[in-house]
């Protein structure tokens, strides 16, 4: 497995991201778009994305929130300190009000073409937190692209607003795989059912699954929601979607 970091051009500048290979043949390999959380770019993302190389995938993971910096835009912050909390979130809030769904889709279509050039289509996208949102409005706007969405302990995929990315299910063709977290007030019981129920009438094929015990965040080694079985479970699930959709 190799990995590096690279620059992509966007409509609106420029990403960076971490690019991950497996090693072996120089055939292109099944690709996999990464769609961070929004603590951004850092070294439990890459470890990630290596594990997913190692599988035999491409792993690209773009900084979305690159039109407030490169990576690290903050340093990763203690949650349980207000004197690091505040002004993190406080900086935060912008950056993530930036990335408005017409940036999501343009930024998606420069993701998806620099993959390309290391990668065999049709893709999958693993998204986490905000990334799952994100993803799943690139896989809407690429369905011909994107063969296969995950998303886990995400947020917002259920908003009130006339945007919700689950009023778009029906564009989308990718194979999905939801891994919700538990108490997760971004993504309620009721923000779950509702989602369903659009995939249902979508008549997409999905599955959507409950991680009991597990918190918002529960992948991430470097947060206080780590969750280790959980994290396990989700790789386990991903990694078979990955079979099921992309891999040769």
């Amino acid at each position: 497995m190799s990995s590096e970091t690279v620059e992509i051009t966007t409509a609106d500048g420029v990403a960076d991201a971490y690019l991950s290979r497996p090693d072996g043949s120089q055939e292109k390999a099944p690709g996999v778009l990464f769609m961070m959380d929004a603590f951004g770019l850092r070294p439990r993302i890459g470890q990630m994305c290596d594990r997913i190389a190692q599988r035999g995938f491409v792993v690209l993971a773009p900084n979305v929130l690159y039109r407030a910096g490169r990576a690290p835009i903050m340093e990763m912050p203690d949650l349980e300190d207000p004197a690091q909390r505040d002004p993190f979130f406080a900086r935060l809030g912008p950056a993530m009000a930036a990335l408005t769904p017409e940036r999501i889709v343009s930024d998606g279509a420069a993701y998806l073409d620099y993959l390309a050039g290391a990668a065999s289509e049709p893709f999958a996208i693993t998204g986490y937190c905000m990334g799952g949102r994100v993803g799943w409005r690139i896989a809407a706007a690429y369905p011909e692209r994107v063969a296969a969405l995950a998303a886990f302990h995400a947020g917002g995929l259920v908003t009130a607003e006339p945007d919700s990315p689950h009023r778009s299910a029906a564009a989308l063709s990718a194979e999905l795989y939801f891994g919700h977290a538990d108490n997760d007030q971004s993504m309620t019981p009721e923000n779950i059912t509702e989602l369903e129920q659009a995939l249902r009438e979508a008549g997409r094929a999905y599955r959507s699954e409950l991680y009991a015990g597990a918190a918002h965040g529960y992948t991430m080694s470097d947060t206080a929601a780590y969750d280790e079985a959980a994290a396990e479970r989700h790789f386990a699930e991903l990694f078979a979607l990955l079979e099921r959709t992309i891999a040769r």
